[in-house]
């Protein structure tokens, strides 16, 4: 084997650690073919088996012109490896594309998908999501869930799945509960803690597309709270048909958004029936219906589910039962809708086709004029404001229904 010419030794004499020529026996002793390209496409990885993969022409990776084999970030950052080079940092590009999160309005949202979900993705509304959290564990005496899935100690449930496991508190609760089972979270945002049990993770996914989860892969499937979410429930429920195992168990757990009182405690005009109408309005528009909870039993059946057990449950608004246990669930819900009207309404309100829809709707409120073509924030604000006013008053008796569904497969 020859050796390196001299004007490739330093000063001192000594050879380069890497050098860009190549002597020509080593050349053809590793049979190299002088006809192919000089460096192999990059190839970035995404951290979901759901997720749209990025490829070279991405707007966030660019091919630097100074040298055209290595792949660098749109925008520089510090990193533990190389500051100009992916090489094992491919999984942080897709982090920083995934958490370039969308603001509106003072609030965040999620970017993956952007607009595919109405709700914001900020601390306020993360609050809420756990505070939601808490309350199905009153309302199911302390449960995780209603299904008859087995003893978590004894390992006969081996894969979890939660459907928009948001801020993944039931996601964790459930690796802690069931410590032989993997448990996995999908959702739009990448707002899960850091510190999880190891024996769950979380992806990013749109789950309104087609999964592609293997067939026969769950022992059990959480969806909770996904009103307003999904454009295709049928499609939506043979999918998870498709994914879970025979004799496994699924699990809805919906509510009403459009608050109700027994007998004739609320009157025709009485702004809640404004509001619920504005709201299952606005879903339909949206093309993400927020009536779910009434129409699970059917859709279940159409996908092929054909053992459902239902259980229905009632959250008062406000602390007027006298009840013990739906008092207090009153009270964390007159503090739930409270600090969340707004990040549940914004978006719909204000975004596109929000107005066309509501004109009509809230003109009894003197809101919105005949010739409004859009729904300024403040216009925005003054309805969320009356909403607010309503929940306040000690004088309404109202709540909200909802259904929890576990079907076997």
């Amino acid at each position: 084997m020859s050796s390196a010419p001299d004007e490739d030794r330093d000063d001192a004499g000594n050879l380069p650690i890497f050098s860009n020529t190549v002597d020509e026996v080593l050349h053809d002793e590793m049979d190299i073919d002088s006809s192919a390209p000089s460096y192999f496409p990059p190839t970035i990885f995404g951290t979901s088996s759901h997720s749209e993969p990025l490829n070279a022409t991405h707007p966030l990776l660019t091919l630097q012109p100074h040298d055209p084999n290595v792949l660098l970030y749109a925008d520089d950052h510090d990193s533990a490896y190389d500051s100009a080079s992916l090489l094992g940092d491919d999984t942080d590009t897709l982090a920083s594309f995934i958490t370039d999160y969308r603001y509106e309005n003072g609030r965040r949202y999620h970017s993956f998908r952007d607009g595919a979900y109405w709700g914001p993705n900020d601390d306020r509304q993360n609050e809420l999501v756990d505070l939601a959290h808490h309350m199905y564990l009153i309302t199911l005496d302390g449960q995780l869930h209603l299904a008859p899935i087995g003893d978590g100690a004894k390992g006969n449930v081996h894969e979890i799945l939660d459907i928009g496991t948001g801020t993944g508190i039931w996601a964790i609760d459930m690796a802690d509960e069931y410590p032989c089972a993997r448990v996995t979270g999908t959702d739009l945002s990448p707002i899960q803690p850091d510190f999880v049990p190891p024996n769950c993770s979380f992806e990013i996914d749109d789950v309104t597309l087609e999964w592609t989860f293997p067939d026969d892969r769950f022992d059990f499937i959480h969806i909770r709270e996904m009103f307003g979410c999904i454009p295709d429930w049928d499609f939506f429920l043979q999918q998870a048909w498709r994914c879970l195992k025979p004799g496994g168990w699924v699990e809805i757990v919906e509510h009403s958004v459009w608050p109700v009182a027994d007998g004739d405690n609320m009157p025709a005009d009485h702004f809640y029936n404004t509001w619920g109408r504005m709201v299952e309005g606005l879903g339909e528009r949206w093309g993400k219906t927020f009536r779910i909870w009434r129409q699970s039993r059917e859709k279940v059946l159409t996908a092929g589910f054909t053992e459902v057990v239902e259980r229905r449950f009632k959250w008062p608004i406000g602390g007027w039962s006298s009840d013990p246990k739906l008092r207090e669930l009153g009270m964390w819900n007159q503090l739930r809708m409270m600090d969340g009207v707004e990040g549940f309404m914004l978006r719909l309100l204000t975004g596109p086709g929000g107005v066309s829809r509501i004109r009509h709707r809230t003109k009894m409120c003197g809101l919105v004029s005949d010739n409004s073509e859009q729904m300024s924030i403040q216009t925005a604000q003054a309805f969320l404001g009356r909403m607010r006013d309503e929940l306040r008053n000690p004088r309404n008796h109202a709540f909200q229904e909802g259904y929890a569904f576990c079907l076997e497969g």
